[in-house]
């Protein structure tokens, strides 16, 4: 018997937690048609209702914006990692190049 867990897409899991919010099944009905334990969609069905706010905080812009500020943000410690770690092989080939 085979223990691999089965993975949903973003896209299935707001279909199913919508299902639960329109409350024209039980939990235990999606559940049951879904072959997905209840407890799953009860911590899917949390995360969606904790993030609705969010929703509502930022506009898109913004939002766009400090993507592209973190992403900017890596890019700056990528090439800071590739310099560091030039510098330390020379310091190495440097240091057993004496001894």
């Amino acid at each position: 018997m085979s223990n691999k867990r089965k993975s949903y897409s973003p896209k299935v899991k707001a279909d199913l937690v919508l299902r639960l919010l329109k409350e024209e099944q039980t939990l235990s009905e999606v559940a049951s048609q879904q072959g997905i334990h209840p407890n799953q969609l009860r911590e899917w069905r949390k995360i969606v209702l904790e993030g609705l706010p969010q929703l509502f905080e930022r506009d898109p812009q913004a939002q766009q914006a400090e993507r592209a500020a973190y992403e900017q943000q890596i890019e700056v410690l990528y090439t800071e990692i590739g310099r560091l770690s030039t510098q330390l092989t020379w310091l190495k080939k440097k240091s057993s190049g004496n001894g």
